[in-house]
Formats: structure tokens, C-alpha cells, sequence
């Protein structure tokens, strides 16, 4: 672990937090932002945050010809003149200025290329060990992603999302594979399809994880990438990555007119068990039964699911 580079990174927070006033005024605004804790299955909690400054990701338009008429916020000629950043490979890290977490990063690459994690988790794998004390995540291009043009992970300080906790303690945790120093453990009853790998070992990890991300993108038929969203973080010696595969980019209820809309368009925050809603009367109306719906729109399929916990069992 690198102390040096992560005790750097921190600096860049609160260096930011007091030279860029859109990042400084957005922080502050965190601590007075509306919340409230929902039991929505067994051992299963969802947090909802009412956060009207996330309307921008919450309801980006993601289709190709919006895209193409603004200009990517994630190229460096485009970033904020008081907006700076530190080095990581081929990427930069930088401070997210509308933040859902305390500490909240955005991770783009340097290169303007499209969001893909094919090729990409060791990047991935390498921030969650150069950064430990924050959790990396990945939107997919159809997955909450609000710039699916442009290659970027983002990360958040750990201890913030509900499954981070609940993983250890669910009833509903199966251990599907324990060989190739590599662990995976379903949770089942947990509203939304969840694997986790856990290995200590970068190349068997990358491994399993690739079996299962191969057999998504056959039975998808997607024209880019199978419908993920990603957790990745350090704990002590191991990697811990957290796969969520879906089905849909938004709920119906995302579409609805009137009384009918919520604004949720579940990202990797949400699945990790944090609901961001910006408009407070998504952030009153939302209940267990509306969760559970819209995380069954959008999770993987049952039948497809059942094939996926097949492929531990060779």
C-alpha cells in the first residue's frame, strides 16, 4: 500500500474543498441533506437520500445524439479551470464536484474512449490497493454511467453503503466457489442479483470474474458490454469486488408522467444500497414495495441468474 499516494489524494480533497467553490458550497450542502433508512427485505437496507444536486447524473441524457451535442465534462480541456487532479497510470483522479459521499472521486482516463470494463478491472484492482480507504465503482454504459463516451471509474470513502456491512451477516449469503485462492459468494433474497468475489490473487480473480462477464455478454446480445455495475475495494490482504448484473438502464417509473415519476435511474451507489433521489418527492414517495419493484426491473432475470451460479460448479 502506498500511504504516500493515498495521504496525497486526501490533500487533493481538502485542497479542493477550499479553492473550488461549486466543490466547497456542494460538500457543505452534504451535511443538510435529507435521509431516511428503509428494511425493504430481511437483513436488507436500503438508505434514500435526497440529494437535489445529483438531478445532473439522475437524469442525464445518454442517447447518442445528446452525446454528441455537448461537450464531454471528463476530457481535461473541458474540466473547470479550479478543478485539479492527480496522476494514476492512464488516468487522473479528481475530486467529484457533486458529490453523493464525504469524499467522492471521479477517476477518468486520460483518453477520450468509451466505457468499457473489458481489459479494465486491473486498473480497477490497482486503485482499490492504491486507495484503501475508499470503495471503486464502475457504471456500465446502459448502468448510471452519465458519460458513457469517455472511460472513468469513480470512488467513495467505505463504511457508506449498506452492503458493505450486510455482506458478512446476510442469511441469504451462499458460498458458490472456494478454489484458485479465489472465494465467490451469492446473496440470495437481497433484492437485486449480487456477486462477490474475494482472492488475494489479481490473476485468478480476473479469471472468474472474466468466466462470468464472457457468459453475460453471450446470453445479453448487447451491442457494447454486458449490463453491469461494479464494487471494488481492499480489505486487509484481499480484493472485494461486488458484480451486479442487470437487465434494464431504468424502471418504468423513470418514464411515467405525473404522480406515476420517480426519478431513480439505479447506478452502482444504488445497488450498493444507497437511493439517490433528486426531488424530494421521489425521496417521501419511495416505499418498500416501489423498491422492490424497480429493483426487479432491473436485476438480472431469474432464469439467467440460475445459469449464472451454474458456471462455479465445474
Amino acid at each position: 500500500m502506498n500511504i504516500d499516494f493515498q495521504e496525497g489524494v486526501h490533500k487533493l480533497i481538502d485542497e479542493q474543498l477550499i479553492n473550488w467553490p461549486l466543490a466547497r458550497d456542494n460538500y457543505q450542502g452534504l451535511s443538510s441533506v435529507k435521509t431516511r433508512v428503509l428494511e425493504v427485505a430481511p437483513a436488507t437496507t436500503m438508505r434514500i437520500q435526497f440529494n437535489p444536486a445529483r438531478i445532473r447524473s439522475s437524469a442525464a441524457k445518454v442517447d447518442e445524439q445528446s452525446i454528441r451535442q455537448r461537450k464531454c465534462f471528463l476530457c481535461s480541456e473541458n474540466l473547470p479551470v479550479q478543478q485539479r487532479g492527480i496522476g494514476f497510470g492512464d488516468y487522473t483522479i479528481l475530486v467529484n464536484p457533486f458529490p453523493i459521499f464525504t469524499r467522492h472521486l471521479t477517476i477518468p482516463h486520460k483518453d477520450h474512449i468509451d466505457q468499457r470494463i473489458e481489459g479494465r478491472l486491473t486498473d480497477m484492482l490497482n486503485l482499490a490497493r492504491a486507495l484503501p480507504d475508499f470503495v471503486i465503482f464502475y457504471n456500465g454504459p446502459r448502468c448510471g454511467a452519465s458519460a458513457p463516451d469517455h472511460f472513468h471509474f469513480q470512488a467513495g470513502n467505505k463504511g457508506f453503503m449498506p452492503v458493505e456491512k450486510e455482506l458478512s451477516a446476510h442469511p441469504g449469503k451462499i458460498k458458490l466457489l472456494d478454489r484458485d485462492r479465489v472465494k465467490v459468494f451469492s446473496i440470495e433474497n437481497y433484492l437485486r442479483k449480487t456477486l462477490v468475489f474475494e482472492s488475494d490473487d489479481e490473476e485468478m480473480l480476473l479469471k472468474w470474474f472474466t468466466r462470468v462477464f464472457t457468459f453475460l455478454g453471450k446470453v445479453q446480445h448487447m451491442e457494447v458490454e454486458p449490463m453491469v455495475n461494479i464494487l471494488c475495494s481492499r480489505e486487509r490482504d484481499l480484493w472485494r469486488v461486488f458484480l451486479f448484473p442487470r437487465r434494464e438502464h431504468r424502471p418504468r417509473q423513470f418514464y411515467a408522467e405525473g404522480a406515476e415519476q420517480i426519478l431513480l435511474s439505479p447506478a452502482s451507489v444504488d445497488f450498493g444500497g444507497v437511493l439517490i433521489t433528486p426531488r424530494e418527492e421521489d425521496f417521501e414517495k419511495l416505499n418498500a414495495d416501489t423498491i422492490n419493484d424497480i429493483f426487479n426491473q432491473v436485476t438480472l432475470d431469474d432464469d439467467t441468474w440460475t445459469q449464472v451460479q451454474l458456471i462455479f460448479k465445474v
